[in-house]
Order: C-alpha cells, then sequence, then structure tokens
C-alpha cells in the first residue's frame, strides 16, 4: 500500500505565496505522473497541474506564469509553488500520483489540503 500526504495549505492573502508538498510512502513503489487538482465549493474537481516522471509539465490556463509543479525522484516527493495567489485559487488540493508497484500500476489520491486566499 502507498500513502501521499499534502502538506502546505493555508491562509493567505491575494499576492502572496504557498508552497504545497506531496509526501509517498509505503510499500516499494516508483512514481509515475502526478497531478495536483483541486476541487472548490459547489464545483468539480479540475486537474491544476501535472508532471511526467521525466519532467514533462502541463498547466491549467488559469495557472500558467503563477503555479510551478516539481518532483524528487529521490524523496518520493512533489511540489506545488504557487504565486499570485488569487481569491479564485481558494479550494482544497489533492495530489495525485501513478504508481508503479508489486508490478502493477495503480493510482492513490492524498487526503487534501485546504488553500484559502483572501482579498
Amino acid at each position: 500500500q502507498v500513502q501521499l500526504v499534502e502538506s502546505g495549505g493555508g491562509l493567505v492573502q491575494a499576492g502572496g505565496s504557498l508552497r504545497l508538498f506531496c509526501a509517498a510512502s509505503g510499500s516499494p513503489f516508483i512514481m509515475g505522473e502526478i497531478g495536483w487538482y483541486r476541487q472548490a465549493p459547489g464545483k468539480q474537481r479540475e486537474l491544476v497541474a501535472g508532471i511526467s516522471s521525466g519532467g514533462h509539465t502541463n498547466y491549467v490556463d488559469s495557472v500558467k506564469g503563477r503555479f510551478t509543479i516539481s518532483r524528487d525522484n529521490a524523496k518520493n516527493t512533489a511540489y506545488l509553488q504557487m504565486n499570485s495567489l488569487k481569491p479564485e485559487d481558494t479550494a482544497v488540493y489533492y495530489c495525485n500520483a501513478q504508481v508503479l508497484t508489486y508490478g502493477s500500476w495503480k493510482e492513490y489520491w492524498g487526503q487534501g489540503t485546504q488553500v484559502t486566499v483572501s482579498s
């Protein structure tokens, strides 16, 4: 079994920054594609940013130029640097990872971390 644990969320004023962390642990595994998703109240969960095992990144248009996704494979950790935050970025942020463990690819989710941006 593999666990993903997010941290780094909190309350910040508009224009501020936060850095989210997603740490994986558990059974022997290799992390493949990693994604950061968010879900605001009353809205569907959306993919914010993704990064492949080779480091290729993609972003939703609303965060391009403000958010940066990265990963440290040696530490089994992914990051989401969020700058110039806006009130509309307020949501619960979730880490998602495709993980190769015991010969099978499986999808895992973290428990989420709340990000609140005040105006």
